[in-house]
């Protein structure tokens, strides 16, 4: 017999603390409309980033008024179609990126919104959007070349091993910065040419003494001291491109005293340049495409932490493991 009703996880109060602001409920298991599909969540891939940040309330874009449903990326298979729908089918695996979707054991969505994949697995989860977006961040926004310097920090974590592995196919030579012997190991295995484990070693030294001439594009998810470094150390023309500051979502934004920044980068002429993934949808298509044939032609290694969080019930550790800097791959959910 099927079930009646499904469990989600919600936001029941703005707070800076993952945990107390959630809570799990249960609803009736939608019916399609015309237009839409019904998915069975399968795994969740977790973004611990924009989860806080919404949970603060700090996100300019999405002004949200508690309850409010969470999660973003996940793969499932459809379980009902609507009347309207032609191009999905039960027994489709399918992935879905609809704000709200994520964190919940079913979900309708308009078919529109659903891309249907060879199989529902998490190693999509870390090409769709996670992947996709360092694609986007790093050729569109970094303008990014071949024969150049890149730096990634945050290198093995679910962004950061796709920006690694996409530079280095683009001829380049990657620095990954990373914090334990692991995934300096990971790192070492995705074909990065040098590894900062800031832990150990100074990143700042570290480039002065080995890049003199400083870095042509930062891939840069960590801010606070690590943006700044990455900033002294662009090279003339550099690229500094922000998709994060994962340093500053647990807590309020740090206030910083010192010489504004166009005194940094204008005897280099290099650029400070924001990543946000809404406002480069029109590259998102040929981006997936590209990851996907990436994939399954064995060009690109795909990174899945190893450590199991399963149900919703799991969601708040899986979050606090990712803002932890613990995890080494994409942090993924089994729903």
């Amino acid at each position: 017999m099927s079930p009646k009703t499904y469990k989600k996880l919600i936001a029941k109060q703005h707070s800076h603390n993952f945990r107390t602001a959630v809570e799990i409920v249960e609803v009736p298991i939608p019916e399609p409309a015309a237009n839409e599909i019904v998915i069975r969540n399968k795994f969740a891939g977790v973004n611990g980033g924009f989860d806080m940040l919404l949970c603060r309330g700090d996100v300019p874009y999405v002004k949200l008024t508690p309850p409010f449903d969470l999660g973003v990326e996940v793969v499932g298979e459809i379980v009902a179609v609507g009347s309207d729908v032609k191009d999905f089918q039960v027994g489709d695996a399918v992935e879905t990126t609809a704000r709200g979707g994520g964190y919940r054991e079913y979900q309708a969505v308009d078919a529109k919104l659903a891309i249907k994949v060879p199989e529902a697995t998490p190693e999509i989860l870390t090409l769709m959007p996670t992947g996709v977006s360092a694609v986007v961040a790093l050729e569109q926004v970094g303008e990014m070349k071949s024969g150049e310097t890149v730096l990634v920090s945050a290198a093995a974590g679910g962004t950061g091993h796709i920006a690694v592995q996409v530079a280095k196919l683009a001829g380049n030579h990657v620095i990954g910065v990373c914090g334990s012997d692991a995934k300096s190991e990971f790192l070492k295995q995705i074909g990065c040419d040098r590894i900062i484990n800031y832990r150990t070693e100074n990143v700042g030294e570290v480039l002065q003494r080995e890049y003199p001439k400083g870095v042509n594009l930062v891939f840069e998810c960590v801010g606070k001291q690590m943006f700044d470094t990455c900033v002294e150390n662009l090279a003339v023309r550099g690229r500094l491109v922000v998709v994060g500051f994962i340093s500053e979502y647990l807590n309020n934004f740090e206030s910083v005293n010192q010489p504004r920044i166009y005194s940094k980068l204008f005897w280099k002429a290099a650029s400070v340049r924001g990543f946000l993934m809404p406002l480069y949808a029109q590259h998102m298509p040929a981006a997936r495409d590209r990851l996907l044939n990436l994939l399954y032609s064995g060009q690109i290694r795909i990174g899945i932490d190893p450590t199991q969080f399963q149900g919703l019930e799991s969601i708040p550790d899986a979050v606090e493991y990712m803002l932890g800097g613990k995890n080494c791959g994409k942090v993924v959910v089994r729903i």
